[in-house]
């Protein structure tokens, strides 16, 4: 029995087994490989589907690739980007998850200054998957801005009752409209579809008290506006005229300066040209008609030695009279010259003067 052992164990002990390390560096390489080549074959392919495209970016450069199937591309140097070309939406005014109501978003302001609460939907769709990933940054948020713009602008031009009854077909059309000629503008890839008015109610009772002490104090503004503007209206007028009478008062006060610096320059220079003629007349004259002025009641005799004349009052200069011209003297004698005696009471009355 023992030398049965000792024979297998001989022989079995000059049977070479291969070393594990070997067969293992062999199957890893061969996984190694697998995996490589299945990297490469899965990187080299890309799928679109129906509701799909896809931009292939080229060291940079995006080219679209709008075919569906089956494509093929250079690993590591080309890149694929695809983008949902379905009709997508959101909401304007509320949360589609929760249908809860955002006030920053549908409360607006209508033409007849009240407020309404509007909720819209938008649907849109991307058109040039190009532009969309690399003309701007979030282009669903540009779209979004732009729809909010548009439909305040929109809104802000109805009053409350056609917001909330008939007027809803009107506002969706232009408003559409208005965003269309934005995103041409804009060019970011972005189609819309349709912008539908999901509904409109008037705001909630606080904002309503809000909107009314706005309302309140707004119209007392205008009050007080009113009442400075029919103040400023009523003075106006009065002040201008007051201004326009003074005016006149003063032109016409000039004009009396004026005409009264004319009569006084007309009565010298005829005062002068009596003068010129007649000095010691002129003097007498003069002399007589001051007296009269200081002393209207003083009565002038003049005796000239064969009777007594009296002369009261003396004519003017401009030829006017002054008064009622009396002459009571009794007449000389038959044969009397008067020139003679009316030449020496002259006489006698300028040297009393003098």
């Amino acid at each position: 029995m023992n030398e049965f052992q000792n024979g297998v164990n001989n022989k079995f002990s000059k049977v070479k087994v291969p070393k594990p390390g070997k067969h293992f560096k062999r199957a890893l390489a061969g996984v190694a490989g697998v995996v490589v080549i299945g990297i490469l074959a899965t990187d080299a392919t890309y799928q679109i589907q129906e509701q799909e495209q896809a931009v292939l970016t080229t060291f940079g450069v995006p080219k679209a690739v709008t075919d569906t199937g089956l494509h093929f591309k250079i690993p590591f140097i080309q890149k694929v980007e695809k983008v949902n070309t379905t009709i997508q939406g959101f909401p304007i005014g509320y949360d589609m998850q929760s249908n809860a109501t955002v006030e920053q978003e549908g409360l607006m302001i209508t033409s007849d200054y009240n407020f309404i609460d509007v909720d819209f939907f938008v649907e849109y769709r991307i058109a040039d998957p190009v532009k969309y990933l690399y003309s701007a940054r979030e282009p669903e948020n540009i779209l979004k801005n732009i729809s909010q713009s548009c439909i305040r602008t929109v809104i802000a031009s109805y009053n409350v009752d056609d917001v909330l009854t008939t007027g809803k077909s009107e506002i969706q059309g232009k408003i559409k409209e208005m965003i269309l000629k934005s995103l041409e503008e804009q060019d970011i890839g972005i189609q819309l579809v349709n912008i539908t008015i999901q509904d409109s109610e008037p705001p909630t009772q606080d904002v309503m008290k809000a909107f009314k002490a706005v309302e309140t104090a707004k119209q007392g503004k205008e009050t007080a506006v009113n009442n400075a503007n029919k103040y400023r209206n009523e003075k106006l007028p009065e002040a201008e005229a007051q201004a326009d009478q003074i005016i006149q008062d003063a032109e016409a006060q000039k004009q009396v300066r004026i005409n009264e610096a004319e009569a006084e320059v007309a009565r010298f220079n005829a005062m002068y040209e009596e003068y010129v003629k007649n000095p010691t007349v002129t003097k007498l004259r003069m002399f007589y008609e001051t007296m009269e002025d200081v002393l209207p009641e003083m009565k002038i005799v003049i005796d000239n030695g064969d009777g007594t004349q009296k002369v009261l009052p003396l004519d003017s200069f401009t030829g006017e009279s002054t008064g009622e011209e009396t002459v009571d003297a009794q007449q000389p004698e038959t044969g009397a010259e008067p020139e003679n005696a009316q030449s020496q009471t002259t006489d006698a009355a300028v040297q009393g003067g003098e």
